[in-house]
C-alpha cells in the first residue's frame, strides 16, 4: 500500500489505520494535495439565475440562451411532452418534437439524416464506437477533444495520435495500415486555440486511403459555414458518403444535448449499434424544443454568425494591440497566453472580481501544458461591452503576459 493510502487522522489513532473504512479512499488526499501544489485545483463556482457579470466564459457563442422566444419554446416542449423523455430513444424517449429537429439539424447542416444524443460527449462516444471495429484503426487529432478520446479509447481500436492538423502525418499513418479498417477523428475548431481544422486536406487523406471522416463541429457550428451551418459545408464537405459529423446542441443553440449528422445508413447503424444511444435515456423535451427553436432563430437571422465571428477578431486584435499573446481566432474562440497555471487562475479570479468572467484553461485540459484565459466571443456583445472586457483582461494581466 503507498505510503499516502492511510487517512491523516489515523496518524494521531494508531487503532484506526486497521478499519478499511477509513482506508479505502485515503489516497484522495494525498491527490488533492499534489493538484493544490500544482495550481490545478477545480471548484463548483454555482451561478445565479441573474448576475451582473459580463459573460465571455460561456459557450453561448450566439446568446440564444435566454432570448424569450428559446425559453419559451424549453417552457412549451415540457408543458405538452411532460419533464423528462421518460425513456431511451427506442422505448418511449423519441419524441415527434425529436424527430422534427433531427430532420431540420440534417437539412440546415446539409446531411442526409441526423440523430440526436443527450449530449455532445455521448454523441461522439457513439460515433467513434460503432464506426470502428476491434481490428480497425483511428486516427486521431493530438488537440482533439476530451470526449474524442474517451470514444477512441472505449472503441478498443487501435488509435494513433498524429501531431495537430497534420494531414500529412495523417496520410502517412493511413498509408502505413492499407489493409485496415480505418477513421480519421478530428475538431473542426479546436476548443483551446480556437484554430481550424484542415477538413479539405484530411478528406483527401482519408480518401486516398478509403477512410472515413467524423469531425466533431460543435464549435464551429452556428458560428462558421453560410448562416453558421457549419466547418464542414463550409468546406464543401457536408453530406458526402464518407463523411460523419457530430456536434453539440449547448453551444451557439443554446440548450442541451448532441446530435450525429451523416449518410443515411450511418444513422441507421449508430440507432442499433450505438450503446451511448440505445442504453441513455433521451433527450429531455425541454431542451429538444429549445434547439429546435434556436436552429430556426439562426435561420432566420443568418448574420448572427457573422457577427460572432466579427466579435472575435475585434477581441483578438484589442488584446494584441495591448502586448498580450493571444492567438488569432478562426470562429468565437479567443486564446490568451498566461505565464502559468497559478497566474491564469488568478487572473480569471481578478477579472471576475471586476465583473468580467472569462474561462480559464490549465492542465490537463490544455493538450499543450500552457494555461490561458478562454474568451467566448458572443454575438450578442455591444461595442460597449467589448472595450469593458478588454480593459479587464489587460488591467489585470500578471506579470508575464504581455510578449
Amino acid at each position: 500500500m503507498p505510503p499516502y493510502a492511510e487517512d491523516p487522522q489515523d496518524a494521531q489513532n494508531p487503532g484506526a489505520g486497521s478499519d478499511p473504512r477509513r482506508t479505502a479512499f485515503a489516497w484522495t488526499e494525498a491527490a488533492a494535495r499534489q493538484r493544490a501544489e500544482a495550481g490545478l485545483v477545480r471548484t463548483l463556482r454555482p451561478r445565479p439565475a441573474e448576475s451582473e457579470l459580463l459573460d465571455l466564459a460561456s459557450n453561448d457563442y450566439l446568446g440564444l440562451t435566454r432570448r424569450p422566444e428559446i425559453t419559451e419554446a424549453a417552457a412549451e416542449a415540457a408543458r405538452r411532452w411532460g419533464a423528462g423523455s421518460t425513456g431511451s430513444r427506442l422505448v418511449t424517449g423519441s419524441t415527434r418534437l425529436h424527430a422534427r429537429l433531427e430532420r431540420e439539424l440534417a437539412e440546415f447542416c446539409g446531411f442526409e439524416a441526423a440523430l440526436v444524443f443527450s449530449s455532445g460527449y455521448t454523441a461522439n462516444l457513439a460515433a467513434l464506437t460503432a464506426l470502428s471495429a476491434r481490428d480497425g484503426l483511428i486516427v486521431s487529432d493530438a488537440g482533439n477533444h476530451a470526449s474524442i478520446v474517451d470514444g477512441c479509447r472505449l472503441s478498443r481500436a487501435e488509435t494513433a495520435v498524429v501531431p495537430h492538423a497534420d494531414p500529412e502525418a495523417v496520410a502517412k499513418t493511413l498509408g502505413a495500415h492499407p489493409d485496415r479498417r480505418a477513421i480519421a477523428v478530428s475538431d473542426s475548431v479546436f476548443s483551446v486555440d480556437g484554430d481550424k481544422a484542415p477538413l479539405t486536406a484530411l478528406a483527401e487523406a482519408c480518401r486516398a486511403h478509403g477512410a472515413g471522416l467524423v469531425v466533431d463541429d460543435a464549435h464551429g457550428l452556428g458560428v462558421l459555414g453560410a448562416g453558421g451551418r457549419g466547418a464542414l459545408h463550409e468546406a464543401g464537405l457536408a453530406g458526402d458518403p464518407d463523411v460523419v459529423a457530430t456536434l453539440t446542441l449547448s453551444k451557439s443553440l443554446g440548450s442541451q444535448g448532441g446530435a450525429v449528422l451523416g449518410p443515411a445508413r450511418v444513422i441507421e447503424h449508430l440507432v442499433n449499434a450505438a450503446r451511448t444511444f440505445i442504453f441513455d435515456t433521451g433527450l429531455a423535451p425541454a431542451a429538444t424544443g429549445a434547439a429546435l427553436a434556436s436552429l430556426r432563430l439562426i435561420v432566420a437571422e443568418p448574420a448572427l454568425a457573422d457577427r460572432a465571428r466579427t466579435v472575435a477578431t475585434t477581441l483578438h486584435r484589442l488584446l494584441t494591440e495591448a502586448g498580450l499573446t493571444a492567438v488569432r481566432p478562426d470562429a468565437a474562440v479567443v486564446s490568451v497566453r498566461a505565464p502559468g497555471p497559478n497566474e491564469a487562475l488568478r487572473w480569471a479570479a481578478d477579472c471576475r472580481e471586476l465583473g468580467v468572467a472569462v474561462g480559464c484553461f490549465r492542465p490537463p485540459s490544455v493538450p499543450d501544458g500552457i494555461s490561458r484565459l478562454r474568451l467566448t466571443a458572443r454575438a450578442d456583445l455591444t461595442e460597449a461591452e467589448i472595450e469593458r472586457a478588454v480593459t479587464t483582461i489587460v488591467r489585470t494581466a500578471p506579470e508575464g503576459a504581455r510578449a
